[in-house]
């Protein structure tokens, strides 16, 4: 067992908390927190996960987790790239250009030029061949125009007293017969409260419940219903399994816990949810939705 597992069980004993009690606490897998107080961090799914399964443990049991950062910082995997150096040695081993490739180069930037001003002379010589062509037409549409307009101002006069009238008895009736249509209400989906980062939404407005989660990189996610049973709990990656889709309509809520929120996108019957709490803020959020059903 390393130092900081025992530091964080001994805490947790010290509350009288059992694994179990822990993992409905924080929502991390029963095999994970062991992984956490025995130091073995391989089983986890990544080092991002490593801290942030710590933080959200030392929360639980009421240690000081910036504290517990510092004095543990040899410990606590980094999450930076582990592949910058190996990047870095590739660049580094490329071959060097050839003097013919670079007398290439010194001359491509004058041909790019040259084929760039004969495209613009080419577009502006098509603008005022497309002008000439519309101003002509406009000139032979004008005599039309005013050949039509003679014409029809003999018989407008004539029939205008007539549609007068009758546009007024239509006016008449139509104001007595219409009215409004109704209006549907419109789904509503607002911040019940936020505590920490944990926050409540309300559903309204709507007779359905169609929950999309998505990541845009790479997240572990828990969805469950406000009653704790799990409909979903593992990593959503691009490219591979990325997202998850679940009809919540016959429940009363649903709970989705996010473990990076910043690679993570909530859909609601397709209207996407914003995070009360910036994921730059906190970036492991627990979502719950309160579906609030329209009565009939």
């Amino acid at each position: 067992m390393s130092e900081l597992g025992n530091r964080l069980k001994e805490a947790r004993l010290s509350k009288g908390l059992s694994l179990d009690d822990l993992q409905n606490a924080t929502k991390i897998q029963k095999r994970y927190l062991v992984g956490i107080e025995e130091g073995n961090y391989s089983m986890m799914p990544g080092k991002f996960y490593v801290r942030a399964f710590i933080k959200q443990y030392a929360e639980a049991v009421g240690i000081e987790i910036e504290e517990l950062l510092v004095e543990f910082k040899d410990e606590i995997p980094a999450t930076m790239n582990d592949d910058i150096p190996e990047k870095l040695s590739r660049v580094q081993a490329r071959p060097a250009i050839s003097n013919n490739s670079t007398k290439i180069l010194s001359v491509l930037p004058k041909i790019l030029i040259t084929i760039f001003v004969i495209g613009f002379l080419v577009l502006i010589w098509y603008l005022l061949q497309q002008n000439a062509g519309v101003r002509t037409n406009n000139k032979i549409d004008d005599v039309n125009k005013d050949t039509k307009y003679e014409t029809n101002l003999k018989d407008t006069s004539k029939s205008s007293e007539k549609e007068n009238k009758k546009s007024n008895k239509t006016k008449e009736t139509n104001k007595s017969e219409t009215k409004p249509a109704p209006v549907a209400p419109q789904q509503e989906l607002a911040v019940a409260q936020t505590n920490g980062n944990k926050t409540t939404y309300d559903l309204k407005n709507t007779d359905k419940f169609q929950l999309k989660v998505v990541s845009t990189g790479e997240t572990w996610v828990n969805i469950l219903n406000d009653k704790g049973h799990s409909f979903f709990q593992g990593i959503l990656k691009k490219g591979a399994t990325e997202s998850q889709s679940i009809d919540f309509t016959n429940e009363t809520g649903a709970v989705i816990v996010v473990g990076k929120s910043t690679e993570t996108e909530i859909y609601v019957n397709d209207q996407k949810l914003e995070f009360a709490v910036s994921p730059t803020q906190s970036v492991r959020q627990d979502i719950t939705i309160n579906f609030v059903k329209s009565k009939e």
